[in-house]
């Protein structure tokens, strides 16, 4: 129980940190380009976890695990799309924030469950149930109906569910620990980004302020934290809690961007996210309900198995 709290509380201050990222992002500014701040956050990622793994001792394991990605060809493959993945999503993401588009970042944070259905139900050929199809069905009624309100298509929001939708797929087949996962990611497009920065950007290699290099030093702590946070609240507590607290990210967006960021927000738009929150309901109740079916079924088994063993 006191695992299943701890658990509880580290996914919530993942998900919290998630959902105000937007507002240190808007703290560095507009002089500094999104592929700039990418870059940074890639590099300085990278260096943060080089730091937590010396720091809590976990060298050891580190380099065994990048030991055994190496000799397996077709895991190597996988994290290098799964850093590439990553990139696309955090690039997306600074970007959304960057031109005043919070509103579209939360949208697409409360899309990723469902997509991470579709997915699911589509790739891994998952069954895919009445009410779950209905959920999807909501979603797609939202995006549409914002499609028709603005006259384009929310292609940021659906980059960045897709994209840590796929993210997310390839990290399931896996088998690396959270930390050496993250570095690993980090390490792939480190030289990508470095070339960037001392070759192409037009600004060089930290030639900001004092202030404005802090803050982009500290973006790969604002990146290592939450999720380091979240794979360990993974560990503790059951998928469906974890589900639950997911939608506190893109809930603090969209209020960060309506009361804070002052964005446009109209009645139009609140009738298409309406959609989306129905569609969200629904997956939760349908999810909910299979967990129950699957608890009632183990404790059937264990009566029976219990009943047997009486007998005898």
């Amino acid at each position: 129980m006191k695992e299943t709290k701890k658990g509880v509380l580290i996914g919530f201050g993942a998900y919290i940190l998630w959902g105000i990222i937007p507002m240190y992002w808007k703290l560095i500014p507009t002089s500094v380009g999104p592929i700039d701040i990418l870059a940074y956050r890639v590099i300085w990622s990278f260096v943060f976890m080089i730091i937590y793994i010396l720091v809590t001792k976990k060298r050891k394991n580190f380099f065994r695990e990048c030991k055994e990605l190496w000799q397996d060809r077709r895991k190597l493959i996988s994290i290098i799309f799964a850093a590439l993945f990553i990139s696309i999503n955090w690039f997306t993401f600074i970007y959304t924030v960057s031109i005043g588009q919070v509103t579209q970042a939360s949208l697409g944070y409360y899309m990723n469950p469902l997509v991470n259905v579709l997915l699911a139900t589509l790739i891994l050929k998952e069954p895919l149930g009445r009410l779950g199809k209905i959920a999807c069905g909501f979603a797609f009624i939202g995006v549409i109906l914002l499609t028709i309100q603005t006259g384009t298509i929310p292609v940021p929001s659906l980059v960045m569910a897709f994209s840590f939708s796929i993210y997310g797929l390839i990290k399931k087949g896996l088998t690396l620990s959270s930390y050496t996962g993250l570095t690993i990611e980090t390490l792939v497009i480190l030289p990508v980004a470095l070339i960037y920065l001392i070759g192409f950007s037009p600004s060089g290699f930290m030639t900001y302020t004092g202030e404005v290099n802090l803050l982009l030093l500290g973006a790969g702590a604002i990146t290592a934290i939450p999720l380091l946070l979240f794979a360990e609240a993974a560990k503790r507590i059951s998928y469906i809690i974890l589900g639950f607290i997911q939608y506190i990210n893109p809930t603090i967006m969209l209020l960060l961007a309506v009361f804070v960021f002052h964005e446009p927000y109209t009645g139009e738009q609140f009738f298409a996210f309406s959609f989306i929150w129905v569609g969200i309901a629904l997956f939760t109740y349908a999810t909910i309900h299979s967990w129950r079916k699957e608890q009632q079924f183990e404790q059937q088994v264990i009566k029976t198995e219990k009943s047997t063993k009486l007998e005898e």
